[in-house]
């Protein structure tokens, strides 16, 4: 019987070592894919034994460095899931935004996405699969960060374009977009300022911040069975930020800090 594969790009920062745990509940094989080779050796050897989770360095920016990750997943069976995941922010504002910025952030963030999803494209035909975009609540609405952010907001909209041309193969596609998320850069902030996450708990309805768990959770609903009839969705995973988000721009209108 072949196997079922999961690739997860960016998989050895926090969310993405636990969308690859989480997948593992329903694939035989998931790749950790990152620029990083050491770091996703690390994060697949925490999470169990090297037939199942498998270590891959890769950039998802080069097309060459692509295509053999895909070759790697050929040789363990059939892809089902793509999780673009990879992605990072520079500058915080428009003004402090260079022009190799803005193309780092959309090559990693957006074109990154495309160039992955090519690639796996005939072994997600084969499988009728599902591909899982990484997005953000910045995509949805201005938090600052604004060449990731409109990278963001370009993946969203790629991931209807793929919902709407590939849906007749079979294939689904849907975002999640998480919001503030505790992961390890999180926690740095937090050693600096103890505070932090209790600035950040005011933004959000369910008075806490996002676990890497949680987007984990979500793909994985997204990328399953019971989620057959769901494609070219957004998904925020975001414990209500972006329902009030009306609110917390007037807050901010209001601030002198603004």
């Amino acid at each position: 019987m072949t196997q079922s594969a999961a690739i997860v790009t960016g998989a050895a920062g926090d969310i993405g070592a636990a969308i690859a745990a989480r997948l593992a509940d329903d694939h035989d094989v998931v790749f950790l894919a990152d620029i990083d080779a050491a770091a996703a050796a690390a994060a697949a050897s925490k999470l169990g034994p090297a037939n199942r989770f498998v270590a891959a360095g890769c950039d998802v920016t080069s097309e060459a460095s692509i295509a053999a990750l895909v070759g790697r997943a050929a040789g363990a069976g059939v892809v089902r899931t793509l999780v673009n995941n990879a992605g990072a922010a520079r500058a915080t504002s428009l003004h402090e935004t260079t022009p190799e910025i803005w193309r780092a952030d959309n090559a990693l963030n957006l074109e990154a996405a495309f160039l992955c999803f090519r690639a796996f494209e005939p072994m997600l035909k084969a499988s009728k699969g599902s591909v899982v975009n990484i997005a953000s609540v910045n995509g949805m609405h201005v938090f600052g960060h604004p060449a990731y952010s409109a990278a963001k907001a370009g993946l969203l909209h790629f991931t209807r374009l793929v919902a709407v041309e590939y849906g007749k193969f079979g294939i689904r596609s849907n975002a999640v977009a998480p919001g503030t998320v505790k992961t390890q850069a999180w926690e740095a902030r937090a050693s600096a300022n103890p505070n932090v996450f209790e600035e950040a708990r005011r933004w959000y309805p369910l008075q806490r911040v996002v676990d890497p768990r949680d987007v984990a959770n979500a793909v994985a609903f997204l990328a399953g069975p019971l989620a057959a009839a769901i494609t070219g969705v957004c998904l925020p995973v975001d414990c209500g930020l972006t329902a009030g988000q009306a609110e917390l721009a007037r807050t901010f209108s209001q601030s002198e800090h603004y």
